[in-house]
């Protein structure tokens, strides 16, 4: 929108709310403004991460055809990705707290 809209949108406001109410309006359609800013965002950074997780798929699929051998370096840097992650899991779950099954009333 261009300065004349702004302003054309700002006087029609001004008679239709008054001077009264013309200020909540504003900070309400602002707040609505923030957050569907927010919310497409919110959206555009899991599509974003989707996307990520299909192409490291796709190189992981590419990889295992090939028999992990003579790998083009996009596919070598997802496999590596994987392999990290798949360490950091598994690190998390020794690092957890065990249940102690053993009966301690005997």
């Amino acid at each position: 929108m261009g300065m004349w809209e702004l302003l054309v949108v700002f006087v029609v406001g001004l008679i239709v709310l008054g001077p009264e109410r013309l200020p909540v309006a504003i900070r309400t359609v602002s707040r609505w403004v923030k957050t569907a800013k927010g919310m497409a965002n919110n959206i555009s950074a899991q599509v974003n991460e989707e996307l990520r997780v299909h192409e490291l798929h796709q190189n992981l699929k590419k990889a295992e055809q090939q028999n992990m051998e003579n790998l083009p370096d996009d596919v070598k840097d997802s496999v590596a990705e994987l392999h990290k992650a798949a360490q950091s899991v598994t690190r998390s779950y020794d690092n957890a707290p065990k249940k102690d099954s053993s009966n301690k009333d005997e």
